[in-house]
This record gives C-alpha cells, structure tokens and sequence, in this order.
C-alpha cells in the first residue's frame, strides 16, 4: 500500500494518500498547529531506566531513558494516543482540505502537532529535527518499508533518532493491536486502566458477534473495493491485517486475481460487475471516490451490492487501537446480519 503515484502501482501505490488511484487529490500540504502548544508527552511521567523496543523488522530501538517527544505516522499517532502516549509530530493525512482532522487523525487534537507532512512524499526533515526527536513510530506494509517515509529522505532522518516500525500486512488484527498495545506500554501506558481494558473486552465481544454474523449466513460474499476516477480496485483479502481477521472470523471474501504484487486486482469500470457480490466494502479514506460520486458510473449502479443498498464504509488504514477497532468489528457484523443474498 504505498507510494500515490509509484512507477508501477504497488500495495504502496493503492494504499498511500487516499488509495494512491492517481486521483492528483489536492489535500493540504505540510501544516502546524502553534507550537507552544504542542505538549506532545509532556504529561506523562518518565519512566525510570533504560528502555529498548524490538520492532516488526527484528530491529531493536533503544535509548537511556523512554522517549517522550515522539514523532509518528498520523494512524499510528492516534493508536499509541488511545493508550495515553502522545506525540510531538505526525506525517500522513491529518487535515483534510477543508482544515478538519483527516479519518486517519482519530482523537488526536491535531491543531496541537507539527505537521511534517500530509500527502505522500512529503517529509519536512528540518522541522523533523527542529523538534530534537527521540523516537519514530510508522507502520510497514512492505518488509523494511516505513509507511509515509520518503524514499529519498530515510536516510537523513533514520539517523536523526531511533525508529520502531510495525507490520500493517503479512499479520492480523489482534497481532497488529498486540503490538501497538506492547509498544505503548513500553513508553508508559498502563494496559490494566479500565479505559484499556474496557475497549479490549468491547473488541472481543464484537470479534464474538461478527464470528456468529458470518456463520448465520456463510453464503453472503463481501467484495472489498476502492474506487477511482478510472478504475475500480478489488483487494486481496490475506494482504491486509484487518480483513484477514475477519475472514479468519468466517466472512467469506470475493478472491481477486491481483496483479503481480499481489495485492489487488485493477478493474476498468467496465468490468467492474467481473465479480459477484452482496456486500461491498468502500475503501474510506480521503481521496478515493464515495458511493454519492460513484453513482454516476453506470456500472457502479448496477451492481446487485448497490441496488440492494449493501455498500459499508471499510476502515483500509485502521487505527490499531482496541477502541477504534472495536466499532469497525460491530459494523461489519451488523452490516452481515442485516444483509440478503442478492448475487
């Protein structure tokens, strides 16, 4: 899932800004909030000791002390905040054009962070090391490639402070929130506070409902899709942590035929129809085309999903915290529940 306009079009390319469908969306550029108000951990306390974190590349982080002023990719930002780590600085979408928090944003008070930047290939590297970084969180579609870091700039700013990258792909659900959750405590959250706790429990139970849902009715197909100007994206369910999980779960999936990269297949609207389904998953983010835009393609209206109005919202870049996982688990059983058979 990376690189928005990639020489040929990779998970990178799928993934980055909105989908990377060369779209050419016009979202803000790099933007701050004041900085004497960024507070990033300021409020947290120190832990005493050395710290060390082995990430998914098998490379391990370390430091004399926990670092408190980190930097991250804006997804990863509003997961590590959902266990009480803030952050300094965030690249990735964070504010839409319009000025409001991106999807990917979460909680996070983005008017309070340095934007370093926020479209793909954008990373201001002085205001990186303005900020005197001591950590770099992202995640990892590609083995050893950090989501969001610019190609032409890793290595100025991998030598600025220590760097964890966590795997998005090649893992599921739960192993992609364990090892945010691990990567949390180790900076100082408190993985027993009843917040924590709480939102794990409402995680497994909806995990719980959405097995039930699936096996209720295990002749439902579920087709994941994004949408561009001139093609129509259908994913590979393995590729990605979240809908391997559920398909683990029982949801039966639509199995493209992908591309050499093996992640999705490109279908020109006029074939957009190739595979039956009754449910679809519309990629969400920010610069992928909506279902009130893509009701003027004929094909996309045609679509027995369409017609029956079982067309969900899909969460591609999930938030990998237990409390905004949670919901996406809640409304794809819901959305399973009260679906029909209509391919």
């Amino acid at each position: 899932m990376p690189n928005a306009r990639a020489s040929r079009l990779t998970r990178r390319g799928l993934l980055s800004v909105g989908g990377a469908l060369g779209l050419g969306v016009a979202l803000a550029a790099c933007g701050k909030g004041d900085k004497n108000d960024t507070k990033g951990a300021s409020d947290r306390p120190k832990k005493s000791g050395s710290w060390s974190f082995t990430d998914d590349r098998g490379q391990k982080a370390e430091s004399k002390v926990a670092p408190m002023n980190i930097v991250a990719f804006t997804g990863t930002a509003a997961a590590l905040f959902d266990y009480g780590i803030e952050v300094t600085g965030v690249f990735g979408p964070t504010r839409t054009a319009d000025g409001k928090p991106d999807v990917q944003a979460g909680d996070l008070d983005i008017t309070k962070l340095e934007i370093l930047g926020n479209v793909w290939g954008e990373f201001n590297v002085e205001k990186y090391a303005a900020l005197a970084p001591e950590l770099l969180v992202t995640d990892m579609w590609e083995k050893n490639a950090l989501w969001y870091v610019p190609d032409q700039s890793k290595d100025k700013i991998l030598k600025l402070a220590p760097s964890v990258a966590l795997w998005a792909a090649q893992t599921n659900m739960p192993k992609a929130l364990q090892r945010r959750a691990e990567l949390a405590e180790s900076l100082g959250a408190d993985l027993k506070a009843k917040k924590v706790t709480d939102a794990k429990a409402r995680f497994e139970k909806a995990a719980e409902r959405l097995r039930q849902a699936a096996k209720a009715k295990p002749n439902l197909k579920v087709l994941i899709g994004s949408g561009s100007q001139d093609l129509f994206y259908v994913s590979v369910p393995e590729m990605s942590a979240d809908t391997l999980y559920f398909q683990e779960l029982g949801v039966k999936f639509v199995e493209p035929k992908p591309n050499a990269a093996g992640f999705f297949e490109e279908l020109s609207w006029e074939n957009a129809g190739k595979y039956e389904a009754d449910i679809i998953m519309l990629d969400n983010r920010t610069g992928t085309l909506q279902p009130d835009t893509l009701k003027a393609k004929p094909t996309w209206a045609g679509l027995p999903a369409v017609k029956a109005g079982q067309v969900v919202p899909r969460v591609t870049e999930p938030i990998y915290s237990y409390d905004k996982c949670a919901p996406i688990l809640e409304d794809l059983a819901k959305a399973i529940e009260n679906a029909k058979k209509v391919a």
